[in-house]
């Protein structure tokens, strides 16, 4: 299983729990998951990378499902702006906030872009325990693999 180093967490550490609000009624809490996650954290909503790579996601949402495996992408963006792309693009997972404390949870994570200011492009698959598995960071202009992630799920 390939993983970057350029992230903070270790895998086998659990990592930090977060609530944030995003384009669900309720805020999500990672701790009150019952299921494996894949975090998916992305610079920004409507741009052009992003967009694609969601939307490899959403076309291949079983590869999750079927997994038992829940989704959540996580950006800088304001909830407003995730629910109005989640809407247009038609993505079936949550997208989540994490606008204010700015970055706090991608800092968390060691993903935030310090000079840019937004997310830059990490994944994480944490186990129901909120393991750490599998994790991959890419720069902003470098698109993560769909075979990573199924992949990191065969491993799981």
């Amino acid at each position: 299983m390939t993983t970057s180093e350029n992230h903070t967490l270790p895998i086998g550490s659990v990592v930090p729990d977060f609530t944030l609000p995003g384009t669900s009624a309720e805020p999500v809490t990672l701790s009150t998951i019952a299921t494996p996650t894949v975090l998916v954290f992305f610079p920004f909503a409507f741009s052009g990378i992003c967009t694609g790579e969601l939307c490899e996601l959403r076309d291949n949402l079983a590869i999750f499902t079927r997994a038992g495996i829940r989704l959540l992408g996580i950006s800088t963006d304001p909830a407003f702006t995730l629910k109005q792309f989640k809407s247009t693009e038609g993505y079936e997972f949550d997208l989540l906030s994490d606008f204010w404390p700015h970055g706090e949870v991608s800092r968390a994570y060691g993903v935030f872009d310090e000079k840019g200011g937004h997310a830059i492009r990490g994944s994480f698959l944490v186990d129901a325990d909120r393991v750490l598995r599998w994790a991959v960071v890419n720069p902003a202009s470098q698109a993560r693999s769909l075979t990573g992630y199924e992949d990191a799920i065969a491993a799981l």
